[in-house]
């Protein structure tokens, strides 16, 4: 099992789709045996569903997460638990434990306000444009 976490600072980043890492669990046999910090490199949204197939990654845990990720996420065969929040080491544990206090309808419902200087609808960038709050 590998397990993505959008990541800042320890934390659990609260938007799916501007997170500039990952933090990367390797899981055998219910037991983290690794973890790496991996950039996005400028990928947003959409192009992060992708990301994560290049990492072989099968589980997310994030914050919020706009639909066409989720959308993107389940069609890559990715689990999604979303509405996270607090530490991210702490979120895999307890979902290794089975008892992860999670969102299955956690939503982002910003699409269409503005980024910075340039308005844009969520979903429209990929790689490259690396927008935040």
């Amino acid at each position: 099992m590998k397990i993505a976490v959008t990541y800042d600072n320890g934390e659990v980043f609260g938007h799916f789709g501007h997170t500039e890492q990952f933090k990367v669990y390797e899981v055998e046999n219910g037991a983290i045996k690794t973890t790496a910090i991996v950039p996005t490199n400028g990928c947003g949204h959409g192009a992060l569903a992708g990301f994560l197939v290049e990492q072989k990654v099968d589980t997310l845990i994030c914050g919020g997460i706009g639909g066409g990720a989720q959308t993107a996420l389940a069609e890559a065969g990715i689990k999604l638990y979303g509405g996270v929040s607090g530490k991210a080491d702490a979120a895999v544990e307890a979902l290794l434990r089975g008892d992860l206090s999670f969102d299955a309808n956690a939503r982002c419902d910003h699409h269409g306000h503005e980024h910075g200087k340039e308005p844009h609808t969520c979903g429209e960038h990929g790689c490259g444009h690396n927008y935040s709050h």
